[in-house]
């Protein structure tokens, strides 16, 4: 089932005119049977709207309600449909349209992680919204995009992570990595154009993260590269349930040790 969010909704329900008295008759019951549909399936987290605005949102849906119900009853009875004329200020779709305008069409799911430990708020909010579509797509049975946005979202927190220390402090650890083995290549002087395995290993060799981290982060690294179809190709590889939650448990690691 594709997702439903508020912009959606106010776009449907703006394709009538809502701006002045409005005849209920007139829009008809399919559409306002599909106004009720929709804003069902907006999820909970993007009903964001303050308590004034959701109880009239939710009063609004029951006006609605109310109003099938009668002409169902009116139709049952042999009954000419009883007529709802609404002035704006009592315009039940007006009333939706108010509350949704105050919701997101982004949110992070249920149940992700706060990342408190990043002080920036607009960053902490981007990362929890990637992080929340990745548990959302990991919901939907989404292997291909569970997996490579949870290598994404491990990139972005290994990123924001070593960009906490001085440069020396990371020029120092890819020094012994190097000397180490675990990197093979100079990274490049601007942290944000390394790759996913560059900064495991620098991440690790800081203890930023821990080891199991890394072996569980490695794997991320590795099924990250399926976002490239050659790639995957050449691999004979192909992303599934056990690829997108080995890579979702490397994100839930890098949070954990972060925290």
């Amino acid at each position: 089932m594709p997702r439903v969010v508020p912009s959606q909704v106010s776009r449907f329900i703006s394709q009538s005119d809502v701006s002045e008295a409005v005849r209920m008759n007139s829009i008809g019951a399919p559409k306002l049977s599909t106004v009720l549909e929709l804003v069902g399936q907006i999820p909970d987290e993007l009903l964001t709207m303050d308590h004034d605005a959701y109880t009239s949102f939710v009063n609004a849906k029951a006006t609605i309600k109310n109003i099938l119900e009668t002409w169902t009853a009116n139709q049952n009875a042999g009954q000419t449909l009883l007529a709802f004329n609404f002035h704006r200020s009592h315009n039940p779709l007006a009333k939706i349209l108010e509350a949704l305008a105050k919701c997101p069409d982004e949110a992070p799911a249920p149940g992700t992680s706060e990342l408190n430990f990043i002080t920036d708020a607009d960053l902490r909010t981007n990362l929890r919204n990637d992080i929340g579509a990745v548990n959302r797509a990991l919901s939907n049975g989404e292997w291909k995009a569970a997996t490579v946005l949870a290598g994404s979202a491990a990139e972005a927190l290994l990123l924001w992570a070593l960009q906490q220390r001085p440069p020396a402090t990371v020029t120092g650890a890819v020094a012994v990595a190097r000397t180490g083995g675990n990197l093979t290549t100079i990274p490049d002087s601007n942290l944000e154009r390394w790759n996913l395995h560059e900064y495991i290993e620098v991440a690790a060799q800081l203890g930023i993260i821990n080891s199991n981290t890394a072996i569980q982060t490695r794997l991320a690294k590795n099924f990250r590269n399926f976002i490239h179809p050659g790639v995957a190709q050449r691999l004979n590889e192909k992303c599934d349930r056990a690829t997108a939650l080995s890579a979702v448990a490397g994100v839930e690691h890098i949070v954990r040790d972060l925290s």
